[in-house]
């Protein structure tokens, strides 16, 4: 396989930048030790900042974007893999300054590689992704919090989304009672057919008061939203209950005094999937692909492949996008 395709995102003007599917060389890839053949890989919002010419995330264009990928390895000159392996690649850098999962080809250190757990598929991997990867980081920290399905509901912001609508199934899956929270009225069927047991408006998590303490609602939550919907779910929550900061799509800023965690015993706790050790990252994955592996995964899924990429892009951008978008690389069946 000399040449491959992929979606290649090029700065045309200063800050100027265009998106386009291209046949390219095998020499366009980095060298790394580890080439794969990519079957699946997913839209997370960060891989549309990064096609959109965000140098926050991407420094240097031309660029591929993707921090997913599910495949097979073609070569290996590591001892960890041989040719035929079934893996995954979610984080690190790949698709950051790291050519990414857009594409027929990856070319990716050995040490970012997870072999595909047995009760997966390579599709199955790419619905979970980075969002699984991410929700399944955050209920292991619920757990290790010593906190139960029968301690209380849990809360879910920017439920709709990849990581918000991943986490309600899990969730849901191992016996919480979730409390999603979205300002998409006309998606409250889609949140109930996928196992919410209360719905609120994204406007109940907004308390612009200072008031340091409200009434309890929840004894966890998942927040994607960042700003004051972050200081409200923190103030809102129950004595010893755990608020997992996991996104900023409002805001990357919030205020709130110490009276949630002095008083209330309240824990914040930041989720960075992209740099998880190896080994953590094993056992998330295994829990994953077992006892909080959802029956019901393809109910989120819009299947795309690279030539409808560019739009699904920019309805993201937008905030238009609802469940999880998977990306058909190859047309083989696996």
């Amino acid at each position: 396989m000399n040449s491959f395709r992929a979606l290649v995102v090029e700065e045309i003007s200063e800050n100027v930048f265009q998106r386009k599917i291209k046949e390219n060389s095998i020499d366009f890839l980095p060298k790394n030790d580890t080439l794969i053949k990519v079957f699946y890989s997913a839209l997370n919002y960060k891989d549309a900042l990064s096609a959109r010419g965000h140098k926050g995330i991407t420094r240097n264009y031309p660029h591929i974007p993707g921090i997913d990928a599910s495949g097979i390895v073609i070569e290996s000159k590591s001892n960890k893999f041989k040719a035929g392996d079934k893996v995954l690649v979610t984080g690190y850098d790949m698709g950051m300054n790291t050519f990414g999962g857009f594409s027929e080809l990856i070319s990716v250190p050995s040490e970012w590689i997870v072999p595909l757990p047995e009760n997966l598929t390579l599709r199955e991997a790419m619905i979970l992704g980075t969002a699984g990867f991410t929700v399944g980081l955050a209920i292991d920290a619920i757990f290790q919090n010593q906190i139960s399905p029968d301690d209380g509901p849990v809360l879910v912001t920017g439920a709709t989304g990849g990581v918000g609508s991943l986490a309600i199934l899990i969730l849901s899956k191992i016996g919480f009672k979730v409390t999603a929270s979205t300002g998409k009225t006309d998606k409250y069927d889609f949140l109930r057919k996928i196992g919410v047991e209360n719905i609120i408006s994204r406007n109940d998590v907004i308390n612009e008061t200072d008031k340091p303490l409200l009434s309890k609602r929840w004894v966890a939550a998942l927040d994607n939203v960042g700003g004051v919907t972050l200081s409200t779910a923190i103030r809102s929550c129950y004595n010893h209950g755990i608020i997992c900061s996991i996104g900023n799509t409002s805001s990357d800023k919030f205020t709130v005094s110490v009276y949630p965690f002095i008083l209330r015993g309240v824990r914040l706790f930041g989720i960075d999937s992209a740099e998880t050790k190896m080994d953590k990252r094993l056992t998330i994955w295994q829990k994953l692909s077992n006892q909080w592996k959802p029956d019901n995964l393809d109910i989120i899924v819009k299947e795309v492949n690279l030539e409808s990429l560019n739009n699904e892009i920019d309805l993201i951008l937008q905030g238009q996008q609802c469940g999880k978008v998977l990306i058909k690389i190859s047309d083989e069946n696996v």
